[in-house]
C-alpha cells in the first residue's frame, strides 16, 4: 500500500510573506521525510487552490490523501470550511482529514525557541510576564483552548501569562502588556501564536509597542515540521485501523 500524500491546507493572505512561509514549512516537513509526497493548497487568495490541487492528485492516479489543516485551533475554517471543501473532492479520492495542530506540547517548545531567539534568556522567565497573542476567534471552543494554553504556559515558570487576541476577542495585546506591568512583572514579553505572517499578526506586533520583546510568529520552527508528520501519522493509523476493522 501506498503512503497517503498529505496535502497541507492553508488559509491563505493577500499578504506574500503568508504563502513564502507556508511554503517553507512545508518544504521542512519534507526534508524529514523524503520518501513521502507532501503537497499544498490553499483556501482563498493564493495557489493553488485546494479544489485544484485535489483534482490534480486524482487525474495522476493517487488514491489517498491526508489533509492536514494547517490551525493552531478548531475553529470554523476547521469545523466548516476545510470539510466542506473536501466534500467536493474528485469520488476517487479517500480523503481522511488530520486533527488542527494545537494543542501540543510542540507548539509550546516552537513558542519559546521563537522567544529565546528574539533575546529572552532561559534565566529571565521568571521575572518576565509573557503575553500568548492569538488571531483570535468568535469560536468559544478556539478561545477556551488559547485561555488553557496559557494557563498550562503559567505553570512553567513564567512570572505571569496572560492570553491576548488581535481580532475577535477582548484582551487586545496592548492590553494583556499594560496588565503585565501593572502586576510588576520585571520585563513583558509577547509570543505570537500564529503560523504565519499577516495583518493579524502585524496587529498583534503594533499592541506589543510597550513590550520588551516581541517574539517572531512561529513559521517554519523545527517544531511545527515534526507536528505535520505527527498529524499525518495519527490520521494514516486511525485510518488503517478503520480500515482492518
Amino acid at each position: 500500500m501506498h503512503n497517503p500524500v498529505l496535502l497541507v491546507i492553508a488559509h491563505g493572505s493577500r499578504d506574500p510573506r503568508h504563502a513564502a512561509t507556508v511554503h517553507a514549512l512545508v518544504e521542512r516537513a519534507q526534508s524529514l521525510r523524503p520518501g513521502l509526497r507532501v503537497e499544498r493548497g490553499f483556501l482563498d487568495f493564493n495557489a493553488p487552490s485546494v479544489p485544484r490541487v485535489l483534482e490534480r492528485l486524482a487525474a495522476e492516479g493517487v488514491r489517498d490523501v491526508v489533509a492536514l489543516p494547517l490551525l493552531l485551533t478548531r475553529a470554523f475554517h476547521a469545523k466548516a470550511d476545510i470539510p466542506a471543501v473536501l466534500r467536493a473532492a474528485p469520488p476517487v479520492l479517500r480523503i481522511h482529514q488530520a486533527e488542527v495542530l494545537g494543542p501540543s506540547p510542540l507548539l509550546l517548545s516552537a513558542l519559546e525557541r521563537r522567544l529565546y531567539e528574539a533575546g529572552l534568556g532561559p534565566a529571565q522567565k521568571r521575572s518576565t510576564g509573557l503575553v500568548l497573542a492569538s488571531a483570535g476567534s468568535t469560536d468559544p471552543e478556539a478561545i477556551a483552548v488559547i485561555a488553557e494554553i496559557a494557563r498550562e504556559l503559567r505553570h512553567t515558570g513564567w512570572c505571569a501569562v496572560r492570553p491576548a487576541f488581535a481580532s475577535a476577542s477582548l484582551p487586545r495585546t496592548e492590553d494583556a502588556v499594560r496588565q503585565l506591568r501593572a502586576e510588576g512583572c520585571e520585563r513583558v514579553a509577547v509570543a505570537p501564536y500564529v503560523i504565519a505572517p499577516g495583518r493579524l499578526p502585524d496587529r498583534i506586533a503594533q499592541g506589543a509597542r510597550d513590550a520588551d520583546v516581541l517574539a517572531d510568529v512561529l513559521g517554519p520552527a523545527p517544531e511545527l515540521a515534526r507536528l505535520l508528520l505527527e498529524r499525518y501519522d495519527e490520521a494514516r493509523t486511525r485510518t488503517l485501523v478503520a480500515a482492518s476493522a
